[in-house]
């Protein structure tokens, strides 16, 4: 049985510790499948349209999508380099756009008969909307944007009949809150640390990846 990860860094192995400590990786073994990851570090919703999707070979059993997150995240850091404040206008025209990407891609991985998760997109300041850890300040309206666009995740999900994994449900208490999110390490002593390098999956967030993805198919 195949099993296609598109998407971006939640799903990939690299800040996990290494090749098969990810996401996608823990799933595929823990079904005995064969994992095809295309999901890329840095990968927008554009970048699963345009260069992901048509890469889905035959009737694979399984589909994960982690898809969103870095559209956002383009947005808030683009005015950043120029020295501004985050654009709130900017951030609801990306949501707009990967509601626009999502309703490219569903139909196409629907039609592929495969058992299908989506996954919303959680929020590394745990409620906070303090980004000074990162060097911003709070951006205001920011958590709202993260609503809107896990939003869009859900309807797509209700839309074409989908399970999605709430990871922003699961995630929470588990970022800033938790520790020193900026730290490089995969597998911190502290468990409940589950973020590396900022925003990423450490070796434990990927297996609450893993566990948010399992839930979803049971349920």
């Amino acid at each position: 049985m195949a099993y296609y990860a598109l998407g971006d860094s939640i799903s990939i192995d690299d800040y996990a510790g290494g090749p098969g400590l990810g996401a996608a990786s823990l799933l595929a073994d823990d079904f005995g499948i064969d994992l095809t990851l295309l999901a890329r570090d840095g990968a927008t919703s554009d970048d699963v349209v345009r260069s992901q999707l048509d890469k889905i070979e035959g009737r694979p059993a399984l589909i994960t999508l982690t898809m969103g997150g870095n559209d956002l995240l383009t947005t808030l850091f683009s005015p950043a380099k120029l020295g501004l404040p985050p654009d709130l206008d900017a951030a609801q025209r990306t949501v707009a756009q990967v509601a626009a990407n999502y309703a490219i891609a569903m139909p196409a991985l629907v039609a592929t008969g495969a058992k299908l998760v989506l996954s919303t997109v959680y929020d590394p300041t745990d409620g906070t909307g303090d980004l000074s850890w990162v060097g911003l300040p709070a951006w205001e309206g920011g958590l709202r944007v993260l609503a809107s666009l896990n939003d869009v995740i859900r309807d797509a999900a209700a839309r074409h009949g989908t399970a999605v994994a709430d990871l922003h449900a699961a995630f929470l208490g588990h970022g800033a809150k938790a520790g020193d999110v900026t730290a490089a390490d995969p597998r911190p002593d502290n468990r409940d640390l589950w973020l590396c390098g900022h925003i990423e999956p450490n070796a434990w967030g990927a297996e609450a990846v893993r566990d948010a993805w399992r839930a979803a198919l049971r349920a």
